[in-house]
């Protein structure tokens, strides 16, 4: 896609400070990182939404992730490394990895109560949609 900053990463366009690459993945560090060793991992083929990815690529991103997770856990000495697939701010699927410290003060997700009935409710449309 012309217009998307990580496909230029991919084509060299831009520059990025890389810490993995191979035929079918790319991994850099963020340059807004949440924290210090913040790593994006891309697919070099362009998909907007991890749902519409190949299986094959689901898959191979999650293989990397897990690599990378043990790598950045032991390289950087932090306490566990949370991912993330957001996908709202790039238009490119993409996995973050943040390292964590258990004492690091960043905010946790906002959590909601279901109102009764609600979930059974949820549940339902959800399992219509599987099958």
């Amino acid at each position: 896609m012309d217009d998307c900053i990580f496909c230029k990463i991919i084509n060299k366009e831009i520059p990025a400070d890389k810490v993995y690459e191979d035929d079918n993945f790319l991994a850099f560090l963020d340059i807004q990182p949440v924290s210090t060793g913040h790593i994006l991992i891309i697919p070099k083929k362009h998909v907007v939404w991890m749902q519409d990815a190949s299986d094959e690529m689901v898959t191979g991103i999650y293989m990397l992730t897990k690599k990378l997770m043990r790598a950045v856990k032991e390289g950087i000495g932090c306490d566990y490394v949370q991912i993330s697939v957001v996908g709202t701010e790039i238009p490119h699927f993409h996995v973050h990895l943040i390292p964590r410290y258990f004492n690091d003060g960043l905010k946790k997700f906002p959590t909601i109560e279901y109102k009764k009935e609600e979930a059974p409710n949820i549940i339902k449309k959800i399992k219509e949609a599987i099958e």
